[in-house]
């Protein structure tokens, strides 16, 4: 068989799209939503009684523990997307996907022949473990080997393929609704094993980051991948550039790769960046996508009082949303840029979920019901625009090379960590405080607007090492925006850069 199953240049990239981020994207949604649409199942609530909140006697015990059930997978998620800050580095990009895969299968297995709250509880923790490693790692290898002008469209189909998971997970639920036994949420448990051999398969015949070869120091197999990526040939100069950009900037950056060195600033703004990167996937589940994703279902039946065959078709309709919303960014972003997308989503966000909680909080009223429910469907839009695959992108952009994984899977991780609160504190929430508990996600959606504004610098069509020129210029904290502004793409100031290096910031302090 052919190197690359015969590809090369955008043809590799769109392989490396549609056969390992599509199926790897679409496991995490729908690993996110599976769990939240089988919970009102008969043959479910009959299986795990502990977690049955519509025939318990205390629901306020059995909503909590049924948060808790529901977290789980978060706690996993955060427990995968953290052991990549070491083993990303050590497997590399390639076989971190790979090993992430079979993990799922694992997860996936134990989930669809769950006979015990125990082990459903551990199948989800399992589960979490290797979606939270892919959500780590795909978006990070896919923006490595992507060309600049197209690495912000590639990488935010993740809000695409994510929805479309969502979507997935929710209709086949509905669909097996009209089911009885087991089976109606067994079946749709095991789906994620097909997802997750899929995704094995490609890999298999897909190249590695030729970033991180560069960062091992195996530069001809960096060089063949570059060509093929580029399309060229491994002695042309365009191949030639890319890798002297890429040992420039790890030169710039020093041999020294600990996580310590995270903590210091250095002549590339280390510790600024990995605050804007963190900063970024915090305001994935500050949005309340959360939320709705792993409560959808149970929003519609319960606190809008729809009945349950409307709610699922609901809740499958409004995943699919989702992709609507991403194509809206993968076709605008390089256009209208990171910052600007964030910045209008968090704005429509704040308003969609200020009216739910108003209108939702009168249920009673069929004509706020049904409000209600629009402007459930386009929040999801909104979000995804802004917030479905931009915090991703910007964690990978962010970040410097020596630093690229530590940087992203910290990030992810503590997106999951919020992810975790969240998903414990709904249920108890929504006992106590019904729709108008959307009033809080709103305000925070609000203070995103001018967080982004003052401090997220514009990186579209940049080469990510222009990125590590951009921080090396910058002063403080509130310069970088500027700085972006300011510095012609694709043509390094050097004169600032040498400045900055004689001026012994290596190994600056923390302040920001």
């Amino acid at each position: 068989m052919a190197r690359f199953l015969g590809c090369r240049g955008s043809s590799l990239n769109i392989v490396a799209i549609l056969g390992v981020l599509m199926p790897g994207i679409m496991s995490v949604g729908y690993n996110a939503a599976s769990l939240g649409g089988v919970l009102t199942f008969n043959a479910f609530e009959a299986q795990f009684p502990d977690i049955d909140v519509t025939h318990s006697e205390n629901s306020s015990h059995t909503s909590t523990l049924q948060g808790t059930v529901v977290a789980v997978y978060a706690i996993g998620g955060f427990l995968g997307t953290f052991s990549c800050i070491w083993l990303g580095d050590i497997l590399g990009r390639r076989r971190m996907i790979m090993a992430a895969s079979v993990v799922q299968i694992l997860g996936a297995t134990l989930n669809a022949t769950a006979y015990s709250l125990t082990q459903l509880v551990v199948s989800r923790v399992i589960i979490g473990v290797g979606t939270g490693a892919i959500l780590a790692t795909i978006p990070l290898w896919q923006s490595e080997i992507s060309p600049a002008h197209r690495r912000g469209a590639h990488v935010v189909t993740k809000g695409v393929f994510s929805g479309i998971g969502c979507a997935l997970a929710l209709f086949l639920e509905y669909g097996m609704s009209f089911m009885k036994g087991s089976i109606t949420w067994r079946l749709p448990s095991a789906f994620p094993m097909f997802l997750s051999f899929v995704i094995l398969g490609f890999m298999f015949c897909l190249p590695e980051s030729p970033r991180w070869l560069l960062c091992q120091n195996r530069v001809p197999e960096a060089r063949e991948i570059l060509a093929a990526l580029e399309n060229a040939s491994a002695d042309s100069d365009v191949v030639e550039s890319r890798i002297k950009e890429v040992q420039s900037s790890l030169d710039l950056a020093g041999n020294n790769a600990s996580l310590a060195r995270l903590y210091n600033m250095g002549p590339q703004r280390t510790f600024h960046r990995a605050i804007l990167a963190m900063g970024g996937m915090i305001f994935v589940q500050l949005t309340g996508s959360t939320v709705t994703t792993f409560y959808t279902t149970e929003i519609f039946e319960k606190d809008l009082l729809l009945d349950e065959s409307t709610s699922r078709l609901l809740a499958g309709a409004y995943q699919l949303v989702g992709p609507i919303g991403g194509i809206v960014s993968v076709l605008t972003i390089e256009v209208v840029g990171r910052r600007k997308l964030m910045m209008l989503s968090a704005t429509g966000n704040a308003l969609c979920l200020a009216l739910v909680a108003g209108l939702g909080s009168q249920a009673a009223n069929i004509t706020s019901a049904h409000a209600a429910i629009f402007f459930i469907f386009l929040f999801h839009f909104s979000y995804i625009i802004g917030f479905g695959g931009i915090p991703y992108l910007y964690a990978t952009e962010l970040a410097p090379l020596h630093l690229r994984t530590t940087i992203n899977s910290i990030s992810i991780s503590m997106s999951w960590a919020f992810s975790i609160l969240i998903a414990n504190v709904t249920p108890i929430a929504f006992n106590n405080m019904g729709q108008k508990y959307f009033f809080i996600f709103a305000a925070f959606n609000a203070s995103i607007v001018p967080i982004v504004y003052y401090l997220f610098p514009e990186t579209s069509g940049r080469e990510l090492e222009e990125i590590d020129e951009i921080f090396t210029i910058s002063n403080s904290m509130f310069d970088v925006v500027k700085r972006a502004k300011e510095l012609p793409k694709r043509q390094p100031n050097d004169v600032l850069i040498e400045e900055k290096l004689k001026s012994g910031l290596t190994v600056t302090a923390v302040p920001v």
